[in-house]
Order: structure tokens, then C-alpha cells, then sequence
């Protein structure tokens, strides 16, 4: 949502579409876990007093919006993007079916899948987690707000320190937020190595994949 209050900014989308192509261009296998907490969120204010269930699904159908609009900037900048999602709404998106995601990044497009793993009480980082297993990645990248895992909240302790690598254990031990402790406990019991890193800061999607010192690897 970039600076607005809510919903898709075409610059902010543009720009993280643009990051995703320099990586593609490398030739490397992407794919693409997309949340949808610019339009709604299962566990936020608007959802107060709503079923939990409800609303998560609400949340669902959000990520599929933002899995399309995804897809239209790809297109425009010549990716070319196919969008799954878990939930069936075949007339904008297909099914997730595993054995056609893999296939098709085999031939070099990007998949999207949407609606998490379509299943309320589930979040996208299960998701990526759940996604990444299943497509045999190398590594989960989580793109968020700050540039890695810190000791502390480095917006009220200037002292906090960035880790470099942290243990799964060591993460889920002192619930170091990294991500849920589903996804982070699926991740490490399938060995399955997470980066975090900001999306915010230009060129930090090619550095985490070339293997440079950005961001926070967590590892088994």
C-alpha cells in the first residue's frame, strides 16, 4: 500500500515487481507468497467482533486481489506470471495444483499463490512455508517492514543489534517475531533456511539471493 492508508499503490508495486525481475533475469526459480493486509486482515480492527473464521477468509480473498494486481504489473514489464490459489475461484485464478506450479517454473515463469493455504487460522508465512516445501525451495524469502532480526525493537532501542544468522530455536525461544511459530517450526523441521529482509530497501531481493550480507538468515 506504499504511503496510502490502504489498498495497492501502483508505485510501491511497480518498484517490488522490478525488484522480482532482476532476480528472474538471473535465472532463478521464483515464487511468490502474497499476504493481503493492505486491503484486510483476519486478526485487525475491521475484523473485530467477526467470526474468526470469517474473517480470515476475508483475508484470503484479499491476497487473491493483490496476487492479480501483481500479475498485471509483471505483465507490463514483460514476466510472465501465472496466479494459483488455494481457494477455487477459476474465473481469475486457477487452482493451486503443485505438479503445474513446478512445470511452470521450470519454463521460467513466476507463480503467485494466493489465498494462503486456504484455510482459516492459517497465515501466509504457513503459507511460505507450506509453498516453499512443496516447490522444493532452496530458501523462504520473507520481504517485510524492517531489514532483519534484530535483539530489539530497533525503532525505540537505538542499541538493538541486528543478527546476521539465528537458529530456528534461538528464534522461536525468544519470540523474535521472524514469523509465526508455525511457519517457523514447519521451516525447521524440514531444514528449510528463511531470510528476512526489508522490501523497502532497493536492490536487498538480488543481494539476499546472491548470497551478500543483507537481511537475517535463519538456519537449523
Amino acid at each position: 500500500m506504499g504511503d496510502d492508508a490502504y489498498g495497492i499503490n501502483r508505485a510501491t508495486i511497480n518498484r517490488i515487481v522490478g525488484e522480482v525481475k532482476e532476480v528472474v533475469d538471473l535465472g532463478v526459480q521464483v515464487a511468490v507468497v502474497i499476504g493481503g493486509g493492505n486491503i484486510f486482515r483476519g486478526v485487525a480492527p475491521a475484523a473485530e467482533g467477526m467470526d474468526r473464521a470469517t474473517a480470515d477468509y476475508m483475508g484470503m480473498l484479499a491476497t487473491v486481489m493483490n496476487a492479480l494486481a501483481l500479475q498485471d504489473a509483471m505483465k507490463h514489464i514483460g514476466l510472465v506470471s501465472r496466479v494459483q490459489s488455494a481457494l477455487n475461484i477459476e474465473q481469475v485464478a486457477e487452482p493451486y495444483i503443485r505438479g503445474k506450479a513446478i512445470r511452470y517454473l521450470e519454463e521460467g515463469r513466476v507463480v503467485i499463490f494466493g489465498a494462503g493455504t486456504g484455510n482459516p487460522f492459517f497465515t501466509t508465512d504457513t503459507a511460505a512455508a507450506l509453498r516453499g516445501l512443496e516447490m522444493s525451495a532452496d530458501i523462504v524469502i520473507k520481504a517485510t517492514k524492517v531489514d532483519g532480526i534484530y535483539t530489539d525493537d530497533p525503532k525505540t532501542n537505538p542499541d538493538a543489534m541486528r543478527y546476521t544468522t539465528v537458529s530456528f530455536d534461538e528464534a522461536i525461544g525468544k519470540n523474535l517475531k521472524v514469523m509465526d511459530a508455525t511457519a517457523l517450526t514447519l521451516c525447521r523441521d524440514q531444514n528449510l533456511p528463511i531470510s528476512v529482509f526489508s522490501i523497502f530497501k532497493q536492490g536487498a531481493l538480488k543481494r539476499v539471493v546472491m548470497g551478500e550480507d543483507e537481511g537475517t538468515k535463519v538456519l537449523a
